[in-house]
């Protein structure tokens, strides 16, 4: 609806000219050079083209970016030889040559072309390479599972190219951001965009007359970054006309060093020439508030529980925010619509002569362009008020437009719930709410369209059904809405116990709405359910929080549907809960992120298995990676690992006992070398949902509501008769067999020796079809049901992918002669790759004083080293015998990540006593092994060696009844060669 009744057309086309004139620069081809995941998970629920225009309110594009996508570097340079690129986008590690030698091949022949490094963390790119020429790369970036960051930089990229052309032609305004941080201008740079959208809608309806509207909608303040005081000041001064505000870090560069005061002087001086300016001042160290107070500015303490909400409330109290106003046509007021849906909803009840007011002067047009929805705008625009006969023809078609543009908002992979649309018959993967999937979600998601596109696997295993299981998500805005209603943010900024806060979620109340859908989506579900964490930092590259939140089952299939929502909401409530547990907050305090960031989705997934009389299980769970860290010839490091067991996963990711096995040789099986070492090393026990005669309030505090039986207690079901050899005491061996006399042991012969079921093949399969995709090391998780009498029809379910750390030493690391001599360990079954020189602080475990029965007394006492060494920030050597972090006592010493979160390397030693196999594949060494941390296994017996008597002989600072903390003048030396995997620890000089 054009809207200008009065108006020629000629001068309205130029008033659209102009408008589209504006913003000569504009991002429309994007070069992003990336694995096949990183790229997907960009792009989550649609095109990274359509999240600018439809996420992003009020940034106006009138045309949608264009995404060029290349998985290696070689590619990407010849599509720039060959298309117009405007940004490359590039992650650091690259098939066939590292992203700072690309990024300067792309400098020698388009020196203005802007070059971003994402990272997913800063350990992936700092500290930046020794003699290596960084400046092709024109800004980093570290995404930590946030879509909006890409919307941010691609909008920020087109700012600083624009911001001089529209500062003279639209007078439009700029707000500066001074950070050197890019972890903090990453998560800053995304919220102040989508907070400069409000502002921007604040004054859509105050022009003066249509140009300025025009004008005003299309031309929001540009955001511009600094990263050193000079280059602040530069663009303060050159842009003082138009400076909307200023938020700056204390903390910056000056005059070419970190200077603790820059930012208290920048603002102060522009204070001085700018007396109504507002201001920002950001610190890490709140004695900084009272630099602030002389400015005077706004100060927000970087470390504040409540950042993000004080940050919105800068933007809203001195900022602005705006609506869509309905008017009377003598300039009433009569209603307010703060989005698209609160419009739609409006617009039948709008009165005849407002609705004609606003149609004929190309309101709505305006203000949803306003908001980025170009094509719905465009079509408004199209149409013209007098081209309808009567009110209700216009009423109806500018609520079926919006309706049919929000209905297009929501298609992508991932189907919203809708109480009225839900269909569990044919609607496999569906999210309630509009924030993010979360990191593990968003895995699942990705595994789903990697097996749409590769239809093969399904071919060659025809008689097996391989899917995901039915998935709901509850998104984040979820747990926002929760932890908002019932104030639970102020938790994070408090210790408190684990119970304490566990109490407090449980009598918090979940919103309506969200009850509401949940009630809707058990009335067609009554299968048993797994209620999973997926937080939006949850199974990144290099932080995979994995195992750090809980996870529990329930059996949904109770006669009364309020009594299943209960234990639901129950669930739900728990896994909320967790995101502010001690485990988390130490990982979150290890990783640099402020607990404050986390957000939690929640998987509710149709869990996979098979009833058996009053228990529900999938005959096999398991755990596989693509990258074998301890291979044992012939297998070698790419061929991959295994653990399966019996039962559920719990069993797997906790490090209890497992079948260890590699997809290449399902044969071998080390910890299966001698019939004592099957007896000793088989799983006894194995973890089931009960589906019958439960209690009515289930156990939520045990084991996430499973039982963990004994095996000799299933003897007769059919998973157990299916994987079980039994052993002969007689013949002292033991037959493939379940249908003789004797002791039944769990070897997983049928499926590993015999082939009943291809499951080496098919995780071949996936693991490979995953490595593609993430261009890393994966680990996934899964789950078998094999065929019964019943039903012959057999499944294998992956219930979760995550990228794996591995391969990624950044330098040789020569271990010599003279480190073995000098040595007081030698391993070779090491993990990492580097040189450590800071750690002067050993603590172990005192070998005379090991009992297998005081292992969780030990962990009290290692807890407590590992608070007092953390709080004066000193890393340390943690050494003791078997596994460590599993849940089996019997296995090793069974902390937790806070037990032993100031740890910088471990030693786990393995004896005749305490021979349990290496952690991998247990969520505890997922999270060691992301964070960096040296991982040594010492196998007594071989050419391996821990020399305990050294340590017994050093200075001691703290001894209890297990554990003895020591400490030397000078560091120890690690070396860990990651080719080779030997490690060896010198003695200072």
């Amino acid at each position: 609806m054009t809207g200008l009744q009065n108006a020629p057309a000629k001068e309205f086309c130029s008033h659209f000219k102009m408008f589209h004139e504006m913003m000569p620069f504009k991002v429309q081809e994007i070069l992003l050079v990336s694995s096949p995941y990183d790229a997907f998970i960009m792009e989550e629920d649609g095109s990274l083209a359509s999240r600018i225009i439809n996420e992003y309110s009020g940034l106006n594009l009138s045309h949608p970016p264009r995404v060029t996508r290349t998985a290696s570097a070689r590619d990407a340079l010849a599509v720039l030889k060959n298309k117009t690129i405007d940004l490359v986008i590039t992650t650091p590690h690259l098939d066939e040559m590292d992203a700072f030698s690309f990024s300067l091949q792309i400098k020698a022949t388009a020196p203005d072309l802007p070059v971003i490094l994402l990272s997913h963390s800063p350990r992936g790119v700092f500290p930046l390479p020794e003699n290596r020429d960084c400046s092709g790369i024109d800004k980093v970036f570290i995404w930590s599972g946030n879509s909006d960051l890409l919307l941010a930089l691609v909008k920020n990229t087109e700012d600083h190219l624009n911001v001089s052309n529209d500062t003279i032609n639209a007078k439009v305004r700029v707000l500066v951001l001074v950070e050197d941080s890019p972890v903090y201008y990453s998560s800053f740079l995304p919220l102040i965009y989508r907070e400069i959208v409000k502002q921007t809608q604040a004054v859509l309806g105050v022009g003066l007359n249509e140009e300025h509207r025009l004008l005003r909608m299309r031309s929001r303040p540009k955001i511009l970054l600094a990263n050193t005081y000079e280059d602040a000041l530069a663009l303060c001064t050159r842009y003082q006309e138009y400076l909307l505000g200023v938020i700056s870090d204390t903390r910056i560069p000056k005059n070419g060093r970190l200077t603790e005061d820059a930012g208290f002087l920048l603002l102060s001086k522009l204070k001085k020439e700018i007396p109504d300016l507002p201001m920002l001042l950001l610190s890490a160290e709140s004695v900084n508030r009272a630099r602030a107070a002389r400015i005077p500015a706004i100060f927000l303490d970087k470390n504040a529980p409540d950042l993000l909400s004080e940050l919105h409330d800068f933007f809203m109290d001195h900022l602005g925010f705006g609506d869509f106003v309905f008017r009377m046509p003598d300039g009433k007021e009569i209603a307010r619509a703060s989005d698209l849906r609160s419009l739609q909803a409006l617009l039948p009840e709008i009165p005849e002569a407002s609705l004609w007011h606003h149609a004929r002067r190309n309101h709505f047009s305006n203000w949803i362009m306003g908001r980025s929805e170009v094509a719905l705008a465009s079509r408004f625009r199209e149409v013209h008020a007098r081209d309808f006969q009567d009110t209700e023809s216009l009423r109806g078609y500018i609520i079926a437009g919006i309706k049919e543009m929000r209905k297009w908002q929501q298609k992508g992979v991932v189907a919203q719930f809708s109480k009225k649309s839900f269909d569990a018959r044919i609607m496999d993967f569906v999210k309630i709410g509009h924030g993010s999937l979360g990191g593990k979600a968003r895995g699942l998601a990705f595994l789903s369209a990697l097996l749409q596109q590769d239809m093969s696997i399904y071919e060659k295993f025809p008689g097996i059904d391989i899917r995901i299981p039915q998935t709901l998500v509850i998104s984040t805005d979820g747990f926002e809405a929760f932890i908002a209603h019932n104030n639970l943010r102020r938790l994070s900024g408090q210790t408190l116990p684990d119970d304490v806060i566990k109490h407090l979620f449980l009598k918090a109340d979940l919103p309506d709405w969200l009850v509401e859908d949940l009630k809707a989506f058990l009335d067609q579900v009554d299968y048993p359910l797994s209620v999973r964490s997926s937080s939006l930092l949850e199974d990144a590259q290099f932080q995979p929080y994995a195992g750090l939140y809980e996870t529990y089952m329930i059996p949904n299939n109770h006669r009364s549907l309020n009594r299943r929502l209960d234990h639901l909401v129950t669930a739900v409530k728990l896994v909320y809960a967790s995101t502010f547990y001690e485990g988390p907050r130490a990982f979150s305090k290890a990783t640099g992120n402020a607990p404050q960031e986390e957000a939690m989705a929640v998987i509710v997934q149709e869990l996979a298995g098979r009833s058996y009389g009053d228990f529900f299980y999938p005959a096999i769970s398991g755990v596989a990676q693509s990258h074998n860290f301890y291979p044992i010839p012939p297998m070698k490091p790419d061929e991959g690992i295994t653990h399966i067991a019996l039962g559920l996963g719990k069993t797997v990711v906790e490090g209890e006992k497992t079948v260890r096995f590699s997809p290449r040789y399902p044969s071998i099986l080390p910890q299966f070398s001698v019939i004592d070492d099957i007896l000793k090393n088989s799983q006894h026990r194995f973890y089931a949902l009960k589906i019958k005669n439960y209690p009515e309030k289930l156990d939520f505090a045990t084991n996430g509501n499973l039982e963990r039986r004994r095996l000799e207690d299933a003897l007769q079901e059919a998973p157990v008769l299916s994987l079980s050899s039994t052993y002969v005491p007689d013949e002292h061996r033991i037959r493939d067999t379940s249908t003789v006399q004797g002791v039944k042991v769990l070897t997983f012969a049928q499926v590993l020796k015999y082939g009943s079921f291809p499951l080496p093949e098919v995780l071949a399969e996936i693991l490979e079809l995953g490595r593609r995709g993430m261009g890393c090391p994966v680990e996934i998780e899964f789950s078998v049901t094999l065929g019964s009498k019943r039903s012959r029809q057999e499944a294998f379910h992956l219930l979760q992918i995550r990228p794996m750390v591995a391969g990624e030493g950044r330098f040789e690391v020569r271990i010599n002669p003279e480190d073995i001599c000098n040595a007081f360990c030698t391993s070779s079954q090491a993990l990492g790759n580097g040189k450590n020189e800071e750690i002067a602080d050993i603590v172990y475990v005192k070998p005379d004083a090991f009992k297998k029965e005081a292992t969780t007394e030990m962990v009290d006492e290692i807890g407590l080293v590992n608070t007092s060494l953390v709080n004066d920030n000193r890393r340390y050597l943690l050494a003791g015998p078997g596994r460590w972090g599993s849940s089996d006592r019997w296995l090793g010493i069974p902390v937790q990540w806070h037990h032993i979160s100031g740890a910088g390397a471990i030693i786990e030693s393995r004896d005749a006593n305490l021979k349990a196999d290496p952690s991998q594949g247990s969520h505890f060494f997922q999270n060691i092994t992301s964070q960096g941390v040296f991982y040594v296994t010492v196998n007594e017996g071989s050419d391996d060696y821990l020399e305990w008597s050294w340590l017994d002989h050093l200075p001691v600072v703290q001894e209890m009844s297990y554990i003895r903390h020591v400490r030397l003048e000078h560091p120890i030396v690690i070396k860990i060669d990651g080719r080779s995997s030997q490690c060896v620890m010198v003695k200072p000089a």
